[in-house]
């Protein structure tokens, strides 16, 4: 029997789950750019009005076990349902005239849309063949980049035009398709399933294999989100770029970004058979690369470029290597997933702000990308060398 050709199309639902990731991506990376107008319209501090984001990173971390554990009893419900509470918190937030309940939308959207990637990246592989699943997941977080390239400055210039508010009825109207869609195509086959044996599957994310490649997500994503958030910062103030050189400069980043996940994803086997050791290896020299070149143009577009491909190609790569490690765990396998990326997506930054603040300049934020990469490399190899690892797939992060 011929073996299935590698470029053959995917179902049309992992498609619609991937529409669905851009609008909520988009979502969770417009506030830093909406936090100015929404300070001066609620007539709350600016630093109340940033803590929207954190807030989206919380809810995110606390709402993906939980609410895999509740999505995993009606697989083909509970995406529809994850979407429309999401674009119910829109639309709340979009009338509101109260902080406070501004606050507690980014939360109950932030906990929906850690529902619904947590039932997507375990669903997704599942509706492919083996040597698919790496391209299966390459498409969910392609949905992330893009909102990154074109969902948030597109945001940002409704917000320019119209006022945040109408952004936040963007991203709504947005999800309407991929609702509708979601609803529509989710899988027949998709029913109830049986009580999900949480201890048992708990059991299977304490395991040291697993435990060791969630740390390299929250290494990684750490990393890449440390200087993400201070990449405007490092173009405008350290290189001194045009103000609208900026938004092209985390374009580039987020293309980057793109052509990693994309890439990743369509090379998923090469990358499970060779491991982790050359992406995560190149990270901390292309990291402090940027550190020292990034004052200059030229080398901070290019790095950009390079950086934005590494970071995200090595992130796909440990999502897909956290799926494969958690098989035995179908319902707490992509909360793990989420939950490692979005740890270092909230814990980079804090510390990158911290050694920005410290030393007065942006470029310490690049430094802590280069020290969490060094970390995760250590960690990467003393488990290829130490005493657990036998030499053979299974025993590698």
């Amino acid at each position: 029997m011929p073996r299935p050709s590698r470029h053959h199309p995917l179902p049309f639902f992992v498609h619609v789950l991937g529409l669905a990731v851009f609008a909520q991506g988009t979502s969770e990376f417009m506030l830093s750019g909406l936090a100015p107008d929404i300070s001066r319209d609620l007539s709350v501090p600016a630093g109340a009005a940033a803590s929207l984001t954190s807030a989206y990173a919380v809810g995110m971390i606390i709402g993906a076990p939980l609410m895999a554990v509740t999505g995993a009893h009606r697989p083909r419900l509970a995406p529809a349902v994850f979407l429309a509470a999401f674009v119910a918190a829109h639309a709340v937030g979009a009338v509101t005239t109260d902080f406070a309940v501004l606050f507690c939308t980014r939360v109950v959207a932030a906990v929906a849309n850690a529902g619904f990637l947590a039932v997507a990246l375990s669903m997704a592989p599942a509706l492919v063949a083996p040597e698919r699943r790496a391209r299966a997941t390459a498409v969910l977080l392609s949905g992330v980049t893009l909102a990154c390239v074109a969902g948030v400055p597109a945001g940002a210039l409704l917000a320019e035009r119209y006022g945040w508010r109408a952004t936040f009825w963007a991203v709504g109207v947005l999800c309407l398709p991929a609702l509708v869609l979601v609803f529509r195509y989710a899988p027949a086959g998709a029913a109830g399933r049986a009580r999900v044996p949480v201890r048992r599957e708990l059991r299977v994310l304490g395991e040291r294999p697993v435990r060791r490649v969630l740390l390299l997500a929250v290494l990684t994503n750490g990393a890449t989100f440390a200087t993400f958030a201070h990449l405007g910062l490092l173009g405008a103030e350290v290189a001194r770029l045009p103000g609208g050189a900026v938004p092209a400069l985390l374009a580039v980043f987020g293309a980057g970004s793109f052509l990693g996940v994309t890439a990743a994803g369509r090379a998923g086997e090469e990358v499970r058979r060779r491991g982790l050791l050359v992406p995560l290896g190149l990270l901390p020299a292309a990291w402090a690369a940027l550190a020292v070149g990034g004052a200059r143009p030229v080398p901070l577009f290019a790095l950009a470029l390079v950086l934005g491909g590494l970071s995200f190609g090595a992130g796909s790569a440990l999502v897909n290597r956290i799926l494969s490690r958690t098989d035995r765990a179908p319902a707490l396998g992509g909360a793990a997933a989420t939950v490692a990326l979005n740890a270092g997506a909230f814990a980079g930054p804090l510390l990158a702000a911290a050694a920005a603040g410290a030393t007065g300049d942006h470029r310490a934020a690049v430094w802590t990308s280069a020290v969490l990469a060094v970390l995760a490399l250590v960690v990467l190899v003393a488990s290829r060398t130490g005493p657990t690892a036998s030499g053979s797939m299974d025993a590698r992060p």
